[in-house]
């Protein structure tokens, strides 16, 4: 198994985690860009432990940072075949962290932003036992035409997104909740506008709230 350099920010109210929350970052981050919304989220989740994972590869658009998979060729079939990839990496890294802390499937969420999501919306959905959900930040749902719905876990998911995005625009928001919603998902969430790629105070306390509402 690829060990995955972490970032970790224990339970506010110092017992043992009760759930784990999973920050996946975007590409030519590291895990150190999303664990500063911990301490935000923890406010509302004293018993969660907040782990930021650096992505398994180095960025190859730059010469720092880290990616899932990459970007160099901007198609459909190129970002669901990194996306397959990667996923068995992070099925591998989740397994660990449910292991580690003695919890099961359903006390773990996933919340990615941009690259993150991709990963998370489609890694979530196919883990082998039912995770409590996904929330995702300015992403875009990877998804092969011929899957079959019925064999996925229905986990909750809450999508934000800018308006203003031109990185991932604001059109991957509603292609993921118009096919998530058609696969027999429960989908929430947002969109804001004048918001560019990133995440704001309205994005992290309606984030807070899906959270706590799965456990």
């Amino acid at each position: 198994m690829k060990t995955l350099n972490v970032y970790e920010h224990k339970p506010a109210n110092k017992a043992e985690p009760k759930q784990i929350v999973l920050l996946l970052h975007g590409l030519g981050a590291d895990g150190r860009d999303l664990i500063g919304l911990a301490p935000l989220f923890a406010q509302g989740l004293p018993d969660a432990v907040f782990i930021s994972p650096d992505a398994p590869f180095p960025c190859d658009m730059a010469p720092y940072g880290r990616q899932w998979f990459s970007l160099q060729e901007w198609t459909t079939e190129s970002i669901l075949r990194g996306v397959q990839e990667a996923a068995p990496i992070l099925e591998a890294f989740i397994g660990a962290q449910l292991n580690k802390y003695k919890l099961t499937a359903d006390k773990l969420a996933l919340v990615g932003f941009s690259q993150g999501t991709m990963m998370s919306l489609y890694a979530g959905p196919r883990y082998p036992q039912k995770i409590a959900g996904v929330l995702g930040y300015s992403g875009a749902l990877i998804w092969e035409e011929d899957t079959d719905a019925a064999a996925l876990n229905k986990i909750p998911v809450h999508l934000v997104h800018g308006e203003a995005d031109n990185v991932v625009p604001v059109t991957a928001f509603h292609h993921a909740k118009e096919v998530l919603e058609g696969g027999g998902f429960k989908v929430t969430g947002h969109t804001t506008p004048g918001l560019a790629h990133g995440i704001d105070e309205k994005g992290i306390e309606s984030g807070m709230g899906f959270l706590k509402s799965l456990f």
